[in-house]
């Protein structure tokens, strides 16, 4: 206790030193268990800071009298490199909004990265439209991204905005297609494929790290295959990566796995498949044969792998249980409120017939409501659908569809579908990386459900699948978050406690860490981390927030712009 006592106390602890005298420090962190990213056993060692960079990595107790700004006991901790979220959605916040993003550097988060089927750049009409039904970010800022070099704008006003993150984006595949096609059904002609060859190769140069699609929300649903390799190609010679929402992950899982391998083997590049996972209770025992489906590609020279959020359950959009042409057009609204397509909408809703598509009908109760804003409906959220349509005095699809019509298409929904064993299983696989799939929010205003991993999924890893079940080694489960991730994304100065890199780094508790976000209570920070630093920086210390705003873009290795 006394030792725990003392690291805190020392997180504000400085000893000062002339700036610019010879041998001199902003920041040591000395006496702490060193896990530097890359897997290797912790060894103790003191890391020290100046500027932007890490500068020095000595024995420990070697730089304990250091002359240095500010000098952090780190003994009984661990100092590691900050968390690099490759599956983030902060969109607002990093744009327009409040930049901390709080929940995510609690527990230690450092850079994420944006872009899951959908980016606010490059944009045109088509994507403005787009935009318009399922961002919040302001018309007037949609209109600076427009251009040739629109995605490049997109990231450039992000690196104005004050950040206390990095942040990098995918190209999202929907706004490729939305650009060249708008949001109609039907395979791309030969003058749409040119322009989303452009589009792609342009946002490539501009930084983008590759092409991110998500296959069961339209209208990116609508693309093809062969749409999907020509974008592929596109950005092959400037080393982008295709990731990708398949799909399918439940009932068409192998099928979804086959059309994303190809991709990559005919399109030349990398594979990463985002939250991997056998979704619905009657496809868990697909999970096993998933695995080895990645390690068979992989034995046969595909360079695929996978992330994950350390969750049984998924987070998406209550519109998800309609077929995807009921939103063709941009008009799913309309649809729902015509009588006769209402009525096509709910008979695809309702049927269970061998080969049918599951949209939420194979297993209502596994579905949790969120989001709601109606006064009369606030209580229902939360509530699992069932309990829903119950409350509302209606079959379930009837709910479903009459409460997206009056929340605007606003409610998203929380799934129970995976299995626990699997989620542990497949956290093993040496190629899988983790990100949370989630936004960043400041529990001291935000409002309302949300899935728990945008609060806990780092810290989870940590405090349940390495101190408490023993899934993963503390060194291998660090390099899942860190080096590994910054290895897919080819970002070579970040990621590893390394002289020369950026210093962005986290010091936490193996005792301690932990997630404390529950379904139901889903703004609670981590627990543990005792201090993130990005960009040598300090943005969270002493269990606060501390209003530094350090963060800085990072863009892929196709990027024509300079030296990253």
């Amino acid at each position: 206790m006394k030792r725990v006592l003392l690291a805190a106390l020392a997180l504000t602890a400085c000893a000062h030193a002339p700036r610019g005298a010879q041998g001199s420090y902003d920041l040591v962190l000395t006496g702490g268990r060193l896990v530097d990213g890359t897997g290797n056993p912790w060894t103790y060692a003191d890391v020290a800071v100046r500027g932007d960079r890490i500068v020095r990595v000595a024995p420990g107790g070697a730089l304990a009298d250091a002359a240095t700004r500010e000098r952090v006991d780190a003994r009984g901790l661990v100092v590691a490199p900050g968390f690099i979220d490759i599956q983030s959605h902060s969109w607002d916040a990093l744009l327009w909004r409040d930049g901390r993003v709080v929940g995510k550097v609690a527990q230690g988060v450092t850079t994420e990265i944006l872009g899951e089927s959908t980016t606010p750049a490059p944009v045109n009409d088509a994507v403005q439209a787009l935009l318009a039904a399922e961002d919040s970010t302001p018309r007037r800022l949609h209109a600076r991204f427009r251009g040739a070099r629109g995605f490049g704008a997109w990231l450039d006003a992000l690196g104005a905005h004050p950040n206390s993150v990095n942040v990098g984006s995918y190209l999202g595949a929907t706004t490729v297609r939305a650009y060249a096609m708008g949001q109609r059904q039907g395979p791309a002609d030969a003058a749409a494929l040119d322009t989303m060859r452009r589009v792609v190769a342009d946002a490539m140069r501009d930084g983008a790290f590759g092409v991110s699609s998500a296959l069961i929300y339209p209208p990116g649903s609508f693309a093809g295959t062969a749409e999907l390799v020509a974008q592929a190609r596109a950005m092959a010679p400037l080393h982008g990566t295709y990731i990708t929402h398949m799909r399918s992950e439940d009932d068409s899982l192998f099928e979804a796995m086959d059309e994303a391998f190809r991709v990559g083997r005919e399109g030349g590049v990398p594979v990463i498949v985002y939250h991997l996972k056998a979704a619905g209770r009657r496809n868990w025992p697909k999970a096993a044969r998933m695995v080895a489906r990645i390690d068979s590609a992989r034995a046969a020279g595909l360079d695929v792998t996978a992330t994950m959020y350390p969750y049984a359950a998924s987070g998406n959009t209550l519109a998800s249980c309609f077929p995807d042409w009921a939103s063709a057009d941009g008009k799913l609204l309309a649809n729902l409120a015509d009588a006769a397509t209402r009525a096509r909408i709910r008979v695809a809703m309702t049927d269970t017939a061998p080969g049918a598509a599951d949209y939420c009908q194979r297993d209502p109760e596994a579905v949790m409501v969120i989001g709601f804003r109606r006064p009369e409906w606030q209580a229902l959220s939360g509530q699992r659908l069932p309990a829903v349509a119950a409350a509302m005095g209606k079959p379930w699809p009837d709910a479903v569809i009459d409460a997206v019509l009056a929340e605007e298409n606003r409610l998203g929904k929380i799934t129970f579908s995976m299995d626990e064993a699997n989620v542990a299983m497949q956290l093993r696989r040496p190629w899988v990386t983790i990100g949370s799939d989630a936004g960043g929010f400041d529990p001291d205003s935000a409002r309302g459900l949300t899935h728990p991993r945008a609060y806990g999924a780092f810290a989870r890893v940590l405090g349940k699948y390495v101190r408490a079940d023993s899934v993963l080694a503390l060194e291998d489960a660090v390099r899942r978050m860190t080096g590994a991730t910054a290895a897919a994304l080819r970002l070579r100065d970040r990621g590893l406690v390394r002289e020369g890199m950026h210093a962005d780094l986290v010091l936490f508790d193996p005792a301690t860490v932990a997630d404390r976000a529950t379904f139901d209570r889903p703004h609670q920070l981590a627990a543990g981390v005792r201090g993130t630093w990005v960009n040598g920086v300090a943005v969270w210390r002493d269990g606060r927030h501390t209003g530094a705003t350090p963060g800085r873009v990072v863009r892929g290795a196709g990027w024509t712009g300079g030296a990253r």
